[in-house]
Formats: C-alpha cells, structure tokens, sequence
C-alpha cells in the first residue's frame, strides 16, 4: 500500500535507521519477522515503521474496550443517611459526572423499610439538590424490587 519509492525508517525499538529504498526496508522488515507500516504518510520522505501489525491492532482494540466499560458508575445509599455522608456520595457522583462518566444512583431497603419507598425518593430529592445543575436524568427513579434506581449523565451527552 505504500506508494513512495524511498521511505525514512524507524525500527522495532524506535531507533532511526535513515532514509532507504522502499523495497530494502520492506526487505528488511521482513527479515526481521515484523511488518512495514507508514506511521507519517505526508512526511517528506514518508515515515514508515517496523512492528507487529498484529499485536498493534490487539492493543488498539483492548484500550477502546477499556474505554467503553468505565462508563457506568455505581453509588449505593441507603434511606436512612447522615447529611455528611449524602454530601459525600454527592462530591463522589459530581466527579464522576465532571469525568464524562454516567452514575447509576441506587437506594437499597433492607427487611421492612420497603414500605416507606418514598423515604427513598426523598433522599433522591436532596441528592439531586446538592449535586447541582450539570447533569441530566437518564431515567427517572424507579423501584425495582427492593431498590431504587436513577441513572445521572453528564449535560454534556
């Protein structure tokens, strides 16, 4: 796929090697068991790289799938907190939000308090409260069994 007829190459380990016919460096990236890669192609010569072409696309996809997985952040409260300690899980889900990161905000009830549900969503209210205004409600607060759930993303998305 490479279309100059002289290339500056860099090998494996990122030393410069200089400017060299294209067929040489392919030879020599060849013989070396890696493959020839045009890192700049807009240079003057072209810039081209000895790697594993292989490997590098495995890296690649690994960190976009890192990427992707920290997206959703988990806070769990009870009905029955201090104002210091909802403040606290308040400065925890705003850095997360700040992060570009969604949080998943979930009251759980514990033996009888499911009866008074409403106390969740009174703590729901204070929340939201000391959070602040950069962020949007992804889903309203819903009781799913024995628990509460909102989901917060950042203004932003």
């Amino acid at each position: 796929m490479i279309k100059a007829s002289e290339v500056r190459l860099i090998d494996e380990e990122g030393k410069q090697i200089g400017i060299l016919p294209f067929k040489e460096a392919l030879n020599i990236a060849k013989e070396r068991g890696y493959d020839l890669v045009e890192v700049a192609p807009n240079a003057t010569p072209p810039v081209c790289k000895i790697i594993d072409y292989g490997k590098y696309k495995y890296q690649l996809s690994k960190k976009q799938t890192a990427k992707k997985s920290s997206d959703v952040k988990d806070i769990k409260i009870r009905p029955h907190i201090t104002d210091h300690d909802l403040s606290l899980k308040a400065k925890h889900i705003r850095r997360f939000l700040d992060d570009g990161d969604k949080a998943k905000v979930i009251i759980y009830f514990r033996g009888r308090e499911i009866i008074r549900p409403e106390m969740g969503m009174k703590v729901f209210e204070r929340l939201l409260q000391l959070i602040g205004g950069k962020y949007t409600i992804e889903s309203q607060p819903k009781l799913e069994g024995k628990q509460i759930v909102m989901v917060l993303a950042p203004s932003g998305k």
